[in-house]
């Protein structure tokens, strides 16, 4: 077991602040260097105090969900024996209010395609035991109450 860290940095500069009309934008560091610009998502504050082209925390969690499923889907699938040449999800967080009038990612659905090669040919039931293992591992899947759907489709390219 590990410990996983993140400095989140945002600085007020010369802005207002106590009229709340500030720069959401920020900056995530993380311990292997990467550095992602980061914001609030312009559906929850507006333009121009959020940037639409940086990543915002909504997006960052169903990106994470997304990555952690791909990553074990990916490891189950070589350990089987499956060759995996591609693989893209477009992931969908949908937000909603709750029952305490609060609003929350309700559901995230995963929608990978995924493209075999080799001499391994999945069937439709492998891939979706696949998927089901790897949804069962993401240690992420298993720490948030989110709904998560899968929604794969796959296809076999057969190599020459």
């Amino acid at each position: 077991m590990g410990i996983h860290t993140a400095t989140i940095e945002w600085q007020r500069h010369a802005q207002p602040f106590l009229d709340n009309r500030y720069s959401r934008v920020h900056r995530w560091r993380f311990d292997g260097g990467a550095e992602v610009p980061a914001s609030s998502s312009p559906h929850v504050v507006r333009v121009p105090f959020s940037d639409p082209s940086c990543v915002d925390p909504e997006e960052a969690y169903v990106a994470a969900l997304s990555s952690c499923h791909m990553l074990w889907f990916l490891s189950i699938a070589a350990s089987r024996g499956y060759c995996v040449d591609r693989y893209v999800d477009q992931a969908e967080g949908l937000m909603a209010r709750g029952e305490n009038g609060k609003e929350w990612i309700i559901r995230v659905t995963l929608a990978p395609q995924v493209v075999f090669s080799g001499t391994g040919v999945p069937t439709d039931e492998v891939v979706a035991n696949l998927h089901h293992e790897a949804h069962k591992e993401c240690f992420l899947a298993q720490s948030v109450r989110s709904d998560i759907q899968i929604v794969p489709t796959w296809e076999y390219q057969a190599t020459n």
